[in-house]
């Protein structure tokens, strides 16, 4: 049984989002289950050299986990355009994560406004339900280094804009969840 309402049959957005291992992917793809079809994107970049096993586990577990009934979309960057392809009423899209989009933006030094604003805009059209998960990493100390700061202040920038556009906002630690926006009826 959901926590969260899945009673908006049109373009629903819930934001789930916690520290690492706090249990948010779990908690989103069990909400995701109340819809009968699921797709999931996955921001993950896979390690093309076979050398990062870590990340390849991890990668297979989340899949392992979901089953066959998610069709599963691997896109780094440009995860807006699998929204407005996809996006149906009915639906549930799940992006996870946000964390690691950031991170891959970073990375390719793209336009963080830019890519923000075109997600945004296609959450607002979005048909069918988005959950989006991603990481809280503001609630630790404050990094050494200068590269590790502006990470964290840009998350925290994009997780305050994505709350702002989502209808329910749920924090996940220890695999509890708190309900900081929205309804959970």
């Amino acid at each position: 049984m959901p926590l969260l309402s899945n009673t908006t049959p049109r373009g629903k957005i819930d934001l789930i989002l916690g520290g690492a291992r706090s249990g948010k992917s779990r908690f989103a793809e069990t909400e995701a289950e109340a819809y009968p079809e699921k797709i999931y994107i996955a921001t993950a970049e896979r390690d093309k050299s076979g050398l990062d096993h870590e990340m390849t586990a991890r990668i297979k577990a989340h899949q392992d986990r979901r089953g066959e009934n998610w069709q599963s979309i691997e896109e780094p960057i440009e995860i807006y355009s699998i929204i407005d392809n996809k996006s149906r009423c009915g639906n549930v899209i799940l992006i996870d994560c946000l964390t690691l989009w950031l991170s891959n933006l970073m990375h390719h030094q793209k336009d963080l406004d830019l890519h923000t604003s075109r997600l945004i805009e296609s959450l607002g059209k979005a048909e069918g339900a988005i959950i989006m998960v991603t990481n809280e990493v503001g609630l630790s100390i404050v990094p050494e280094n200068a590269l590790a700061r502006r990470f964290r202040d840009e998350q925290g920038r994009l997780n305050q804009i994505l709350a702002k556009a989502a209808h329910n906002v749920v924090f996940i630690a220890a695999g509890l969840p708190l309900c900081l926006k929205g309804s959970t009826s």
